[in-house]
């Protein structure tokens, strides 16, 4: 059905359902009509918009704080889905199991957009409060799904168009969804692919650590895909199956219902331990090749040493930085505001936050404000606050400012130079009075914080543009500090090493192989220490014990830009790193037939690495 034929249909379905109390069967897809029904169930009027009331900052941080663990389990996911977003015009999105937005990266001028209908964090998008849309209809469904324009309920919301998938703990708990949204104008082919791809990346990262003493089966009817994403995987207690994943119960033809119920004995005839692939014996279904894990009950389950934890969780700074920190601290407390300038990924924000816990302010709160991914309609309210009723869409009691919040603490403004400029003429204001004024009047309200503020930007050449003001720069920058970029750093085999002990917090039986050391090493790392520590995550996360982590768990970037110069293939470095990778791609796709599983474990590469750079080639 051609995309005018397929809008044609929807509106017929919307006239036939909301004006005429008809069933529009064959003319709308079955869950966008059973979410029609239950919307109008429950009494939402699609004339009007959705009564919604968002979170302050200060409400929304301790829901953030209860879903960290998901937070950091997405990160990789949501960052490598980032590039996709910006290429298409759209944001990645990560909602709670209510449908709360919890984070949101991607195109800036479609954040702008989207927070004309409140997709923002902060805001619940469930399908109670929100009507049909992606996020919260996956939820219910328990399903991917995507909705497009007037496939929403409420008007509003058909400049969206959105593809969402639920994401499924390994007890079968909704924890959250995936969502990809984008303007309506725009053609999103393969939005819901790539979602449905990352949350299986993310179900099946669940199983990485919390399972050591339990038996755990890794199986699936091509034994080559054990491992991966697509592997099915069950873990008993004994012999109780107490945690699945989506692909363990669909090759066993179970469901979730099996969980405290079924018996190991009652899916397999032959499952006894062994780390080596062989067949399963299968009471229901087709025999299945798979390896299945003793526990480990020599493991002794006592809390981790301070030591260790920190080195897992703590932000890791450059020598660089880590020499000027106690320097900053001093003049913090002198009341100095710094400047730091870097690179997207040197650690600007991870600098900040350890200053303020090195100062005299760490017991009182940093409040981090990204002048870059407020929605230039909305940053001024965030910063400086509001009264009652000082515009349409504002809450009840108004709203306590950023500005207010930070007293007594650090105030990060991160990316300032990326700050509107009737904004400026405010700031140096506050800066100069220590006092705030919120929206739509009240009294002015005094503050006391310490000033951090970072930007990549070169914050002169924005002043000679007209762009930023001269009289702000001379307020926030009396003393800058340069962060480095990670490719100069002088001994990067040296880092890796270092970084990865501490993610490992002490654990000899996970290691990175000597070529895989040597890749990163090499790896010009364009995202800086922020890419180089995620990536080392993502390695710890996949990395089994006594297994060194091998070349083939890199990305194809890494392997491609890695290569060491020799007279035989220096030709083909002196080429451009998107020339080579493409040609790598082709011939691996070439010498596989087509079969993009085979050619991403030919490159080395998991499979939806491989599929979002074929995505950007067809785009570019």
């Amino acid at each position: 059905m051609g995309s005018a034929t397929k809008a044609e249909s929807i509106l017929a379905a919307r006239r036939r359902f909301f004006d005429e109390g008809e069933l529009p069967e064959g003319l709308v897809a079955a869950p966008i009509l059973r979410s029609w029904q239950r919307c109008a169930n429950r009494g939402l009027d699609i004339i009007g918009a959705p009564r919604i009331e968002p979170l302050s900052s200060d409400e929304l941080l301790p829901i953030q704080e209860r879903n960290e663990k998901l937070r950091r389990l997405i990160r990789p996911e949501m960052e490598s889905l980032r590039a996709d977003a910006n290429l298409t015009h759209s944001a990645v999105i990560l909602t709670d199991a209510s449908g709360l937005v919890l984070d949101m990266v991607g195109n800036a001028a479609f954040a702008d957009r989207a927070s004309e209908v409140a997709l923002r964090p902060g805001v619940r998008w469930g399908e109670a409060i929100t009507g049909t849309n992606a996020i919260g209809t996956a939820l219910v469904e328990r399903r991917p799904i995507a909705v497009h324009g007037p496939e929403h309920f409420f008007e509003p919301h058909r400049i969206l168009a959105c593809a969402a998938a639920p994401i499924v703990d390994p007890r079968g708990a909704l924890v959250g969804a995936l969502d990809m949204s984008g303007h309506a104008t725009v053609r999103h082919l393969h939005a819901l692919g790539l979602v449905r791809l990352a949350v299986e990346q993310i179900e099946h990262r669940f199983f990485d650590r919390d399972f050591d003493l339990y038996t755990v089966l890794r199986f699936h009817e091509d034994g080559a895909l054990i491992g991966t994403v697509k592997e099915g995987i069950l873990v008993f207690e004994g012999e109780r199956l107490i945690a699945a994943n989506r692909n363990g119960l669909r090759l066993t033809k179970s469901d979730w219902s099996a969980l405290g119920s079924l018996r190991l004995d009652e899916f397999f005839e032959n499952a006894t331990p062994s780390e080596e692939a062989r067949e399963l014996r299968a009471h229901r279904g087709k025999a299945l090749i798979g390896r299945v894990f003793a526990p480990h009950r020599t493991r002794t389950v006592t809390p981790r040493k301070p030591a260790a934890q920190k080195s897992e969780i703590e932000p890791i700074l450059s020598p660089e930085a880590q020499a000027s920190l106690s320097r900053v601290v001093r003049l913090l407390e002198a009341d100095i505001p710094v400047l730091v300038h870097g690179e997207t990924g040197t650690g600007k924000e991870v600098f900040a936050r350890r200053v303020h816990a090195e100062s005299s302010r760490s017991a009182k709160p940093f409040i981090a404000v990204n002048c870059a991914a407020l929605p230039e309609s909305l940053i001024e309210a965030e910063l400086f606050g509001y009264a009652e009723g000082a515009f349409t869409g504002a809450r009840r009691h108004g709203h306590k400012g950023l500005l207010c919040q930070a007293d007594g603490g650090v105030l990060f403004l991160d990316e300032i130079g990326d700050m509107p400029l009737a904004l400026q003429s405010r700031l140096l204001r506050v800066l100069q009075d220590k006092c705030v004024l919120p929206l739509g009047g009240g009294r002015p309200v005094s503050v006391d914080f310490a000033l951090i503020c970072a930007t990549h930007r070169r914050l002169n050449a924005l002043i000679a543009e007209g762009e930023f003001r001269q009289d702000l720069y001379f307020r926030i920058a009396q003393y800058v500090i340069e962060l480095p970029r990670l490719r100069d750093h002088p001994d990067r085999l040296g880092l890796v090493r270092t970084i990865w002990e501490r993610l490992c917090g002490g654990e000899t039986r996970f290691l990175l192989s000597a070529e895989a050391e040597h890749r990163l090493a090499a790896y010009d790392w364009p995202g800086n220490f922020r890419q180089l520590v995620s990536t080392l995550r993502t390695l710890r996360t996949l990395a089994e014990p006594n297994r060194p982590v091998e070349t083939s768990a890199l990305t194809v970037d890494m392997l491609v830009s890695a290569d060491v110069p020799t007279p035989k293939n220096r030709r083909e470095l002196d080429r451009p790193l998107a020339e080579t990778t493409r040609e790598a791609m082709r011939a691996a796709l070439e010498a596989s037939n087509g079969n993009v599983s085979r050619a991403a474990r030919r490159l080395g590469i998991d499979r939806s690495t491989l599929y979002r750079r074929l995505l950007r080639e067809d785009s570019s």
